[in-house]
């Protein structure tokens, strides 16, 4: 999408902030056995915190600290790009990341204001800058958990692995990718819009192929005609 369509789209209302303050506090409360289960497993397979924090840009380009479950080795060295095949990545790390766990405590984070539910992915400051233009009409709308984009990437570490260069590849192509797809979100958002992203989104933990990922030509495809 070019910078000018961009700077033309009307952002709309999605899901009411306190109806995704009200769903974290259920979904945490609900969830919480699971996710002791999680943490104790983390702390007895690897050295290290139990959660991930990365700052990442929100609301108005205001900065906040993000919440994973970690998956990869404590004090590791290396690419900022995670593949599939990444050796930081701890065995009980490989099955969150595939069933996707590792980003419940998120749930943190819409209870705290600093996300919603649904909405654009939340990045880091260094990829923001690479289209600020895009990004600035992006942060208008509050960052979310789960998003159209979300999950038609199920496989991004899967499409980093194919890539040459993964970090080349993310910043100049896939990360452009993600910003035309949070504002072709944005142009449709909507409560019915937002419990329709919700649902496929739990369908999709159960059934990946209702959500068929794009193939890395795709990405590079749509970079061209952006």
């Amino acid at each position: 999408m070019s910078e000018e369509s961009a700077k033309n789209i009307e952002t709309k209302e999605g899901l009411p902030v306190w109806v995704n303050i009200i769903a974290a506090f259920l979904g945490l409360f609900l969830l919480s056995p699971l996710l002791l289960l999680v943490s104790v497993l983390i702390k007895l397979t690897s050295k290290g915190p139990i959660f991930f924090k990365q700052k990442r840009v929100g609301l108005n380009g205001k900065e906040f600290v993000l919440f994973k479950f970690r998956t990869m080795k404590a004090d590791n060295d290396g690419p900022k790009i995670t593949t599939k095949n990444d050796v930081r990545i701890t065995p009980i790390g490989k099955i969150l990341r595939k069933s996707k766990l590792d980003e419940f405590p998120q749930l943190i984070n819409v209870l705290k204001g600093e996300m919603a539910l649904v909405g654009p992915r939340p990045e880091v400051k260094e990829y923001v800058e690479l289209n600020p233009d895009l990004w600035k009409v992006i942060l208008k709308v509050r960052p979310g958990i789960t998003d159209p984009v979300t999950l038609k990437l199920r496989n991004e570490e899967e499409l980093l692995q194919k890539a040459e260069s993964p970090e080349e590849f993310y910043s100049k192509y896939l990360s452009k990718y993600k910003a035309d797809g949070y504002l072709d979100y944005i142009k449709k958002r909507g409560i019915f819009y937002d419990v329709k992203i919700i649902t496929r989104t739990l369908l999709g933990v159960i059934f990946p192929k209702l959500n068929p990922p794009p193939d890395i030509d795709e990405i590079y495809e749509g970079w061209k005609n952006g």
